[in-house]
């Protein structure tokens, strides 16, 4: 299992908010839906994301932009184009005076705007929940990620193209499964830029030492890991490991298990009916107890808390 593999493992697309947007100028849509990330590629015409703060950022075919939420911004024919629609969670729509738009925008088969032959199309995909084990990458990521075609050349963009006007058995699950690939393929071409400023836990993937620590811990969260022991695969010194996993991770290697056991457990519990003990065995701890020792002192609520959405002022 690689860096990202890793992170994307658990919070893959669930039924996500996928549509071809399709609209004529001039227009500008607000989105205002909390999305934890939202992918953005133009098929036809142009199209700028506006950003609250921040430079506009111009999208041309082939072009591909992730937005991380849950800060607003503005997808429009020019940055100067006054919004007409506000896009709120859940994909409800209004008009910014707060008039809802229900079916007026339906166009198709996941397909939506104002007119089915408008001068742009953009292929938007919006990741829904909050999925816990994604926080180290939405962390890692700026507001808004924009790779020119010339940079992603990404051959999944065609084909969810293809598919998102598809209305067969299991196309949910096909287009869920396009999305996962073609934010995976786009953040392996985001990091991998020459000038990208790579988190710790990405470039520490390719160490020949701290690499290895990284994917035993991955792999295999729930094993009784040491720093004795990690080091003992690794090859070195529990001082060298220490040292190195900390210097280029950004954190001891115990904590960094701390926090993927914890990531792991959220996901479990937001997304299975599994009990607390059941999940805490699953992840590394000895029982429900343990779990939610470590779940309140690390993110200030409990499992059953978190569970059921609940939200205190530590977190």
């Amino acid at each position: 299992m690689d860096a990202l593999t890793g992170l994307l493992e658990g919070p893959r697309a669930r039924g996500a908010f996928l549509l071809r947007m399709v609209m004529d100028a001039p227009w500008s849509v607000r989105i205002e839906d909390r999305a934890p990330i939202c992918l953005m590629s133009v098929v036809r015409g142009e199209a700028w994301i506006v950003p609250d703060s921040g430079d506009p950022v111009r999208l041309r075919p082939g072009d591909v932009a992730i937005a991380r939420g849950p800060d607003p911004y503005t997808v429009s024919d020019d940055p100067r184009t006054p919004s007409r629609i506000v896009v709120h969670p859940g994909g409800q729509c209004s008009t910014p005076e707060g008039e809802p738009l229900g079916p007026v925008m339906e166009l198709g088969v996941r397909m939506w705007g104002d007119s089915a032959e408008g001068s742009s199309a953009l292929l938007v995909g919006t990741y829904q929940m909050d999925g816990e084990v994604s926080r180290r990458l939405l962390d890692a990521l700026p507001p808004l990620v924009f790779l020119p075609a010339e940079l992603c050349a990404c051959a999944f963009v065609p084909l969810l193209d293809e598919e998102i006007g598809r209305d067969e058995p299991g196309q949910e699950v096909v287009l869920d499964r396009l999305l996962d690939l073609l934010l995976i393929s786009v953040l392996r071409a985001w990091f991998s830029r020459p000038d990208a400023e790579a988190p710790g836990w990405y470039r520490a993937w390719g160490d020949p030492v701290v690499g290895q620590a990284l994917r035993l811990l991955q792999n295999d969260p729930a094993h009784p890991w040491t720093v004795a022991l990690l080091a003992a695969k690794a090859g070195v010194s529990r001082a060298a490991l220490a040292r190195r996993f900390t210097e280029l991770v950004g954190e001891p290697p115990i904590a960094y298990l701390t926090g993927w056991r914890l990531s792991l457990a959220a996901d479990l519990l937001r997304t299975t009916d599994a009990t607390v003990d059941a999940v805490a065995r699953k992840v590394g701890y000895s029982g429900s107890f343990a779990l939610s020792s470590a779940f309140k002192r690390v993110r200030g609520i409990s499992p059953q808390e978190h569970r059921t959405g609940q939200r205190t002022s530590a977190v």
